[in-house]
């Protein structure tokens, strides 16, 4: 048995490609997509996958079914009830939740139903997000007497700090335009237009330099953990390096001469 297919007989993570998109597709629908052990080492290994493909744009994290995500496998948790067990999970979850951040690409939620706890987690560390109307959002460990602190760090870093904390405590669902007035989400559609509206940003992505957006994506996660100073000393650096890539030159001279720049056919071009 593969680790990949749970026992299943199909993969938990699909993959899909088109034009510069991958596509990942959480796929145990009937379970409500569940960041069980072997969900999120499946979802790694195709990070680390795409970090190495140079033609691959944007990442889209999608689920199949009725839910995005419910979280952790609690019965898989339940299973094995040590501290040291727990520790390992909450540490392999922990830098599933990193390796997004340092992807090279930017990752977009797809969200098309329910996010609880680690599930959550895994919409707020995305880069951007778009949900489908009816989707809802919830950190509801504490409903089990489990207090959702992991999950709790990337919500504090979408979500301002007393709304996040009202989530945590309470356990109680906000809906997609709640989720999107407080920054989780970006855009909030209707289910039918979740898949062009996800579209329109790959798009938008996909027609910049691809060496400016990895770079741009890596020093804004960078300079928000920094103090003021060090943070624009960070960001000169990257301007001046990003500024003698030669297709910024070309973007520059192109605003200059007043035409649609060309942009280099190399690299992740």
């Amino acid at each position: 048995m593969s680790n990949d297919a749970e026992g299943s007989g199909s993969p938990c993570v699909l993959r899909s490609d088109d034009d510069g998109v991958a596509t990942l597709t959480l796929n145990r629908p009937e379970r409500f997509n569940p960041l069980s052990e072997e969900m999120m080492a499946a979802l790694a290994a195709h990070l680390r996958a795409i970090a190495a493909d140079e033609s691959v744009r944007v990442v889209v994290l999608a689920a199949q079914g009725k839910a995005f995500c419910a979280g952790h496998d609690l019965k898989q948790m339940r299973a094995q009830p040590s501290q040291q067990y727990y520790k390992r999970l909450f540490d392999q979850c922990s830098k599933l939740m990193l390796a997004i951040q340092k992807l090279p690409q930017p990752v977009i939620a797809r969200v098309q139903g329910i996010a609880t706890a680690a599930g959550c987690q895994l919409v707020s560390m995305c880069d951007l997000a778009v949900a489908a109307q009816d989707a809802r959002f919830a950190v509801s460990g504490i409903n089990v007497g489990l207090f959702c602190s992991t999950p709790a760090v990337g919500l504090s870093r979408n979500v301002p700090r007393k709304q996040a904390l009202e989530m945590l405590l309470t356990g109680d669902f906000i809906d997609a335009e709640v989720a999107r007035e407080r920054g989780l989400v970006n855009r909030v559609v209707p289910a039918d237009r979740l898949d062009a509206e996800v579209g329109k940003l790959c798009d938008s992505i996909r027609a910049k330099p691809a060496v400016a957006v990895a770079m741009g994506k890596a020093v804004f996660y960078q300079q928000l953990e920094m103090g003021m100073a060090a943070a624009y000393q960070l960001a000169g650096q990257t301007m001046a390096c990003n500024m003698m890539d030669e297709a910024a030159l070309e973007g520059v001279q192109a605003f200059i001469e007043k035409r649609p720049p060309a942009w280099p056919q190399t690299g992740k071009q």
